[in-house]
């Protein structure tokens, strides 16, 4: 399913975090956002998932104004992996995944045969099929962040929205997360601090600074040593990796003469 950010503008106390950001993800595609802290990555995220109203422009679904579906009609289309995300009641991690399935439920149903399947099938794609009747709250950040990663999955989406997915995962997981996110096929706007990881994975990147969308397109034509140095005030070298091609950057560390 197309998802569409046409125009986007977030305004919060005077202040203006996004403008105007257009941006397209095609059907199955995967299209990262990248930039420096602050510079509106997360504030445009969560208009898509609708933890904000935009103050301007509008955030299309499938050719729908997410602005006017019903809740649970836009928690089908929609699932999103937050930075906020997290729990305080210590519910089993398989209860946690199994909320994924709400959006589609009449009541307090149980699972159907096919919804246990579904949630056993996220939680060992995700790796956590052994942690299913322990308490999200004894478990690690990474643990915890691929149990929530199974939930958005059992939501069967049609977009998933992922802010710093691979935040708190081994580099195991993070590589195994990305993968998946190329196999399932569906629709992502994922948020990544790792050049290289968002790269490796993303079809597409969009480069923000500032509120302001700089660059975009596919990782090769964008990650280029003037876009880092403008965008994120770094030097980098752009190599192709060896096996696949993409974009690859290696960093200088620089310091003033006579620093350790």
């Amino acid at each position: 399913m197309h998802l569409s950010l046409d125009g986007l503008t977030v305004a919060i106390d005077g202040a203006t975090l996004v403008h105007s950001l257009s941006l397209d993800v095609p059907d199955g595609s995967v299209v990262g956002l990248v930039g420096p802290n602050g510079s509106g990555k997360s504030t445009a995220l969560r208009c898509v998932y609708r933890a904000l109203r935009p103050t301007g422009g509008t955030v299309r679904v499938g050719g729908d104004d997410l602005a006017s579906l019903k809740p649970r009609e836009g928690a089908r289309r929609v699932a999103a992996l937050t930075q906020e995300s997290s729990s305080d009641l210590d519910f089993t991690v398989a209860e946690v995944v199994a909320l994924g399935r709400v959006p589609h439920q009449r009541g307090n149903g149980p699972l159907t045969a096919r919804e246990r399947e579904l949630c056993a099938s996220a939680m060992e794609s995700m790796d956590v099929a052994h942690l299913a009747h322990r308490g999200v709250l004894t478990l690690s950040g990474g643990e915890r962040q691929r149990v929530l990663m199974a939930r958005a999955l059992v939501q069967e989406p049609r977009v998933l929205v992922l802010d710093e997915p691979t935040n708190h995962l081994d580099v195991r997981h993070q590589i195994h997360l990305l993968s998946l996110l190329r196999e399932v096929g569906v629709t992502t706007l994922v948020v990544l601090h790792d050049l290289n990881l968002a790269a490796a994975a993303c079809d597409r990147l969009g480069v923000l600074s500032g509120g302001r969308l700089v660059a975009a397109g596919p990782p090769a034509d964008v990650l280029t040593p003037a876009l880092v140095r403008e965008a994120f005030g770094v030097e980098a070298t752009v190599v192709p990796h060896p096996l696949t091609g993409a974009p690859q950057l290696l960093y200088r560390l620089t310091h003033q003469e006579g620093t350790p």
